[in-house]
């Protein structure tokens, strides 16, 4: 007699679970992805920035450095918290914080000009 055997639905489940791995990580790199954001969230990985600081050290102006506040505040990339008239903002998420520091390693370090190791 022959055993009927369920399907293997592992595999299936790896698809889905890595899809919607897959989903998050370009939902984070797409916020990630617009050199004005890119800046403000350099600036607030060093801590916490009122507006108008942020607008001093990156030099975007009114009304686009309220437009990227906006997109990352809606995508739970930064938070906020009021100070009297002051709001203050911050990096709210974990992910973001190790991307900017492989970008940083990639991008922002100082480089030699010649690599001895290559030989």
């Amino acid at each position: 007699m022959e055993t009927l055997q369920a399907p293997d639905t592992s595999m299936q489940l790896n698809l889905d679970a890595m899809r919607a791995s897959a989903y998050k990580a370009s939902s984070l790199l797409k916020a990630m992805g617009n050199a004005d954001r890119l800046m403000l969230l350099c600036q607030l990985s060093h801590g916490e920035h009122c507006v108008s600081d942020l607008e001093q050290k990156t030099g975007i102006g009114q009304p686009t450095l309220s437009q990227q506040l906006g997109v990352l505040r809606e995508d739970m990339l930064v938070a906020t918290r009021r100070d009297g008239k002051q709001i203050y903002y911050r990096v709210a998420s974990a992910a973001v914080l190790a991307v900017l520091q492989v970008l940083y390693a990639q991008f922002c370090t100082p480089r030699p000009l010649f690599n001895d190791e290559a030989d």
